[in-house]
């Protein structure tokens, strides 16, 4: 799992300033496309340390984190609107403007 881990924080350290990716994404990238819950536990775990950018990693819906993680959902929302993401009138990420697709 260590080794996973580590995978999945590579990918998102590579995630630009203005683009998201989804969990799903993350794990379809890994070969374990329904390892989106996998994914979010890596998240929940970064270390500090790393300075990784987690805000950018969002739900499928373009839903942002639940209130507990990265300070509350309006801290990530602020994070993201920094960054010149745009949400749509249901509050998620606009995904086909801000969805970042790897090379």
């Amino acid at each position: 799992m260590k080794d996973y881990f580590q995978k999945v924080y590579e990918i998102v350290a590579q995630i630009p300033s203005g683009k998201v990716m989804t969990y799903g994404q993350i794990a379809a990238l890994l070969g374990n496309p329904r390892g989106a819950r996998t994914v979010g536990w890596a998240m929940q775990s970064a270390p500090a340390h790393l300075n990784l950018p987690c805000h950018r990693v969002i739900n499928k819906t373009g839903g942002i984190a639940p209130r507990y993680a990265f300070g509350g959902a309006e801290h990530q929302r602020q994070l993201l609107e920094t960054e010149g993401i745009t949400f749509t009138a249901n509050g998620c990420v606009d995904l086909p403007k801000h969805l970042w697709q790897t090379p």
